[in-house]
């Protein structure tokens, strides 16, 4: 997985994981350092159109400062801020 300077993700790494007899995954270390995951983290499941999605819940809190470095320069219409 590679990261823009802004931190946002430009490129996803894709790896091959199989399901366990109790319906577990393993996910890789190269995605678990680069999603910053840890043991005992609680994840998201969703499904849709036959794929299966996981996404970390994440607290407000460690949310803070995630847009830092974001380019925040666009065009206003003259009537906005």
């Amino acid at each position: 997985m590679q990261r823009a300077d802004s931190g946002f993700t430009i490129a996803i790494a894709m790896s091959t994981v199989i399901l366990s007899d109790n319906f577990e995954v393993i996910i890789q270390a190269e995605i678990r350092e680069a999603l910053h995951l840890e043991a005992g983290e609680t994840l998201r499941v969703s499904a849709s159109n036959g794929h299966v999605e996981l996404a970390p819940i994440r607290s407000i809190q460690s949310m803070r400062g995630f847009l830092r470095g974001m380019d925040a320069d666009i065009e206003r219409d003259k009537d906005r801020l």
